[in-house]
């Protein structure tokens, strides 16, 4: 079989060097099975050599590689562009072949916080100076990118690469600084920051920036602040030059809950999934906040996460609301005179509306995604309420819609088994997989009684 042409294969290569790593592995787990002999054995090849490259290069540029996504540009934290990494590395084993191969080799048996780190920093400190000094075409390019990301953009990025060995340093501590309060933890992290602030005086707003990015979710380095600043007063942290991490939760916080409030219906389940899972953020990170910073309920902070809790807990029950309107259009009723008593019996005269139920599941989803929220944010009240309604409107409606089946008393049995489907989907989000297994099996059930008296008819006559 033809290989790919080396022209075709220049291609593919500068598109694998400008993808993000998550794309490089992507493509490296689809081509692991491509055989030597196959038409894409190059391109698999091209994708391990570039993998094992960037393995090396986010170990070796482990405290910044972090910290570059995308252009750079639009981000409420300190961010530079992704392509000014490959540059700077790329530069690197131009300028310092020989520390790259060493460091390469220190890589190989690292053990975070026992090894040796001056192998990785000692390149740090060379990737530093030759971007101050553009040294290469490389590391001029990464300086112009970075500029044009931001004023001032390659100096900055030269004073995390000052900072990233008392990063790369505190890496393996972060886990205990981010669990644990106690004097160990403290006294730990106020000395990595008087390292920090030993480079240079306005090096403690980089040095939360560069340990933020390392963190499972970037507000957490409140911890490590407010374990540094000895659990500041919010005056006091919002009049420091650390305010623009406390203000950037705040922004984080108002824009989730825009977000909430403007969830699209139509959207579907995973976008009812999304906007629960901004209220569980919410309330960690208005608890962090409380945690962390010693806030006033009278002013500032302190007052608009009081107004935050209010509008998240308004914005969650005016959806539980609609869950449940929605819930009953999806699974309709109507009211019908049966032996002289008017009594509500499911509307089965039509098949069920495809939007009316999407609505439904959405909002039903949102609901379920919400459940380890309910406490903190004020409305498992709500939640418990509108869940036992459901429960009860489910068992009854089941229940009907069963019965009709079962006499005939409805004019397309596929109407009826259509809306006991959204019955199981809608028990499985406001109960669980059992209640809405057991649904389909009672469905199904009526449904093959139903066959077999046909068959047994078909025979007498």
């Amino acid at each position: 079989m033809a290989a790919i042409s080396e022209r075709k294969i220049e291609i593919v290569r500068q598109l694998v060097e400008a993808a993000p790593d998550r794309i490089v592995g992507g493509l490296q787990a689809a081509l692991a099975e491509t055989t030597d002999d196959s038409v894409l054995a190059g391109v698999r090849r091209l994708v391990e050599v570039e993998a094992r490259d960037r393995r090396l290069r986010n170990g070796i540029l482990q405290p910044i590689a972090p910290m570059c996504i995308g252009d750079g540009k639009g981000s409420g934290r300190l961010v530079f562009p992704v392509r000014a990494l490959a540059c700077i590395w790329r530069g690197l084993k131009v300028i310092s072949p020989d520390g790259v191969a060493d460091a390469a080799v220190a890589l190989v048996d690292y053990r975070p916080g026992e090894s040796s780190n001056e192998p990785f920093d000692a390149l740090v400190r060379l990737a530093a100076n030759a971007l101050r000094n553009r040294q290469t075409r490389d590391f001029e390019q990464a300086a112009d990118m970075c500029d044009e990301a931001r004023s001032g953009g390659a100096d900055l990025f030269a004073l995390c690469l000052d900072l990233a060995p008392v990063v790369r340093k505190t890496i393996p501590k972060l886990p205990d600084w981010t669990a644990h309060f106690g004097d160990d933890t403290t006294a730990s992290a106020r000395l990595a920051y008087k390292d920090a602030v030993a480079i240079t005086d306005d090096a403690g707003p980089r040095f939360f920036e560069l340990l933020s990015a390392q963190l499972p979710y970037p507000w957490m380095v409140l911890r490590i602040i407010s374990a540094v600043m000895d659990k500041p007063t919010e005056r006091y942290l919002a009049d420091s030059e650390m305010a623009v991490f406390g203000e950037r939760v705040m922004r984080e916080i108002e824009e989730a809950l825009k977000a909430i409030a403007q969830l699209d219906l139509e959207a579907g389940p995973e976008a009812g999934r999304s906007a629960g899972k901004r209220v569980e953020l919410i309330t960690f990170q208005i608890s962090e906040m409380e945690t962390c910073i010693d806030l006033s309920r009278e002013h500032g902070w302190g007052h608009d996460i009081v107004k935050f809790k209010k509008s998240l807990a308004g914005v969650v029950e005016s959806h539980l609301r609609n869950a449940e309107k929605f819930a009953a259009a999806a699974l309709p009723m109507q009211m019908m005179k049966i032996a002289r008593v008017r009594r509500n019996v499911p509307k089965l005269n039509a098949m069920p509306d495809p939007m009316t139920t999407r609505r439904a599941i959405t909002l039903l989803t949102f609901v379920q995604e919400v459940r380890s929220s309910a406490n903190y944010g004020g409305f498992a009240a709500a939640r418990g309420k509108l869940l036992e309604k459901l429960g009860d409107m489910l068992d009854t409606y089941v229940e009907e819609v069963l019965d009709h089946l079962r006499t005939g008393d409805v004019e397309d049995e596929a109407v009826g088994y259509a809306y006991l489907e959204i019955a199981a989907e809608v028990a499985l989000l406001a109960r669980d997989e059992k209640a809405a297994e057991l649904v389909r099996r009672r469905a199904a059930a009526v449904r093959n009684e139903g066959s077999q008296n046909g068959n047994r008819q078909a025979k007498v006559s």
